[in-house]
């Protein structure tokens, strides 16, 4: 990134390009074919079901691979079948208990994507050290389950009964694929535990003359010995032994971009086989599509002089146009519920951005090319493009794999500079992206094929969290007052986003929560105001009343006031030693604390903490306290201008964030008054 500094000793690192499958393991996106064919071939497979229970399995106390593990996955089975009207997946697992700490693997979570698959045939059972059974007859429930921080996805979960040390749980169900649809496939081999054995089979799409499709696949980090093969049936295998347990950590990259793993890709375009030849032939049928729909031109004009005005410059011609675009009805983030709507989902998409404008609703990938057709009306020269969200995966052009440029925005020349917009996309502010379209490969189109291109990546600054707070200490030691949180740029995207469909009940106990998780002790909050919970360029701004319960404390005749009130995050932050992972941030943010802090009559400051600068270039931390007679003013900066970092330099990244955490735990010493010393 030109015009950035680099820390001497956390050097900035890019984006280590590797293609990896998404969080959620079982594919990516769909390929357009129509439907398949009535006439595929039926299931073969008649689906899971419990092995013989093996006698040595359950003397087993431990494994020498896996030594002082609490629980050992002894076998796994996965089997995919995609010749079907609908494609399924059984899976299959037999674990067993070493520990008391193991027995926690009786609650089973099954991650899932409500809109394109569903979990069924759910079987279990529990086998005691005795060799007697527990059949699972419970319920299966979905729930949303959080899995560090920020990332959440749907599950079935259960727990199955009566789970001892030394015994065995085993699991079956079906992952159901939505019908008339091939997804990308992935055998995902890491598991939270060691492994002893493994086995995969995948049952492609054979195909018509009329939709020929070629299944190709490659693979990343297998265990000696594995590799998937096709069988004289067509069915591709294969068998892993000894697959080392998964180690998840905060602030790590995506989770399969680090596991063991075989991604399938079909291909309905066989035509280049050369990285370079494949994506200008992309390109190119992207791009006639692309100007199939948005080549409009008079159409265009005519709409953009209902939106700008001749005499407006560049600029506000384009943030009217981006406001504009937005205030349109984006279906992407709808919820179906009634009857009608479901009609309109199945109605037939727009043909064009003429036929867009005219219907006036649209989803987010329309939307955002209606801007470009407006903005392009407007007479500016802009490229429709396609770019690898990063969210799941890391992108590299040398693996074909299309499918996986999947995030379309527009990229505009604004006096002599690239700056994109993506505002199909809700609540991402102007002349943004959202977090995983930045810093982010992608295809610009034109009709030469088009040519690689890397997102900008925003600025510390132009994503921050400002809290000013105005606050007093009591007689007795609690601190409270008025607070005010600014949320900006992506950090006001994300509340935004998360609560889209709540209502004002929950998002007032959202925001509270939130700042609850900043303060590192217990909190009453009040939120005060209706933030605005619409807009996507203006921050989202809470005010609070606060109360924060002993925050001063007594240290004989002294009072002591810590000075890191919103430390919560970072006393939490890179406390392991070691690190095996890279570090991954999702973008560079900044957090800013202005607060003041009223002392009660008569109290003085015996001490402040020196002023504390830790500069690391693309790591900063400022903190400052002032005593202003009767009044402290205490700032504190932290800002992260660093992407991802190797893990050979998270020793230096974890002593800066110790250098942080030393500076939250400093303190004021305070006289309290003559009333107060007495009582």
């Amino acid at each position: 990134m030109p015009g950035r500094q680099l820390l001497r000793s956390i050097p900035f690192v890019g984006i280590h390009p590797v293609a990896i499958p998404p969080f959620l393991a079982k594919r990516l996106m769909a390929l357009a074919f129509g439907c398949i064919c009535a006439g595929a071939a039926p299931n073969a497979w008649a689906g899971p079901v419990f092995q013989p229970i093996i006698p040595d399995e359950l003397k087993m106390t431990s494994d020498p691979l896996a030594p002082g593990a609490p629980a050992i996955l002894m076998f796994r089975q996965v089997d995919r079948d995609d010749n079907t009207l609908t494609g399924h997946e059984d899976n299959y697992f037999r674990v067993k208990i070493l520990t008391e700490e193991g027995r926690k693997y009786a609650d089973i979570e099954i991650p899932f994507l409500k809109q394109n698959e569903n979990i069924i045939n759910v079987r279990a059972r529990t086998i005691k050290p005795d060799g007697s059974i527990v059949n699972f007859e419970g319920k299966v429930f979905d729930k949303t389950i959080v899995k560090g921080r920020g990332v959440k996805y749907l599950a079935k979960t259960f727990t199955l009964p009566d789970v001892q040390v030394g015994g065995i749980i085993e699991y079956y169900y079906t992952d159901d694929f939505k019908e008339h649809t091939i997804f990308d496939s992935h055998w995902i081999l890491s598991d939270d535990l060691f492994t002893r054995k493994a086995q995969f089979s995948l049952k492609p799409y054979v195909g018509n003359f009329e939709n020929p499709f070629r299944l190709r696949w490659s693979w990343n980090h297998l265990p000696v010995g594995a590799q998937p093969k096709e069988g004289p049936d067509h069915i591709v295998r294969m068998e892993a032994t000894n697959i080392p347990a998964f180690l998840t950590e905060d602030y790590m990259p995506p989770e399969n971009e680090l596991k063991a793993r075989v991604d399938f890709i079909y291909e309905d375009d066989v035509s280049e086989t050369v990285p370079d030849k494949f994506w200008k032939h992309v390109g190119k049928k992207w791009n006639d599509s692309l100007e199939s729909f948005v080549g409009k031109r008079k159409a265009m004009e005519a709409a953009a002089a209902q939106i700008v005005l001749p005499s407006d410059l560049p600029e506000v011609k384009l943030r009217k146009i981006y406001d504009r675009v937005q205030t349109i009805r984006n279906t992407s983030y709808e919820l179906r519920k009634t009857e009608q709507e479901e009609k309109r989902v199945k109605e037939k998409p727009p043909e064009n951005v003429e036929e867009l404008w005219k219907r006036g609703y649209g989803n987010g990938t329309q939307l955002t090319w209606l801007f470009l057709g407006l903005v392009r009306g407007a007479g500016f020269e802009a490229y429709g493009c396609w770019v690898a969200d990063r969210r799941n995966y890391f992108f590299v052009p040398q693996t074909m794999e299309a499918q996986k440029l999947n995030s379309n925005v527009v990229l505009v020349k604004v006096n002599g500079k690239d700056v994109y917009f993506d505002p199909g996309a809700a609540y991402t502010p102007f002349a943004m992206l959202t977090w995983a379209e930045t810093g982010a490969p992608g295809l610009r189109l034109d009709k030469d094929g088009g040519g690689w291109i890397q997102t900008t990546l925003p600025l510390s600054s132009e994503s921050k969290t400002e809290r000013t707070a105005k606050l007093k200490v009591t007689e007795n030691g609690d601190l409270e007052g008025k607070l005010t949180i600014a949320y900006t740029g992506l950090d006001g995207m994300r509340p935004r986003l998360e609560n889209r469909a709540s209502d004002e009940v929950e998002r007032k106990k959202f925001l509270e929560d939130d700042l609850k998780g900043q303060i590192p002790v217990a909190v009453e909050a009040e939120l005060t105001n209706k933030p605005d919970w619409t807009s996507s360029s203006a921050p989202l701004v809470a005010e609070f009343d606060i109360k924060i319960p002993g925050w001063v404390s007594s240290a004989g005749k002294r009072a002591i006031l810590p000075v890191g009130i919103f430390a919560a995050t970072e006393k939490r932050v890179f406390e392991h030693a070691n690190r095996v992972h890279p570090v991954y941030f999702q973008y560079p943010f900044e957090k800013i604390d202005d607060v003041t802090i009223d002392l009660p009559l008569g109290w003085q400051v015996s001490s402040i903490p020196k002023a504390l600068v830790q500069d690391g270039h693309v790591v900063v931390y400022n903190l400052k306290v002032e005593d202003n007679k009767g009044t402290l003013h205490v700032t504190r900066k932290l800002s992260v201008d660093v992407l991802l970092l190797e893990q050979k330099y998270y020793g230096a990244l974890r002593n800066f964030f110790q250098v942080v955490r030393t500076g939250d735990d400093e303190q004021i010493v305070l006289q309290p008054g003559t009333t107060s010393a007495s009582n």
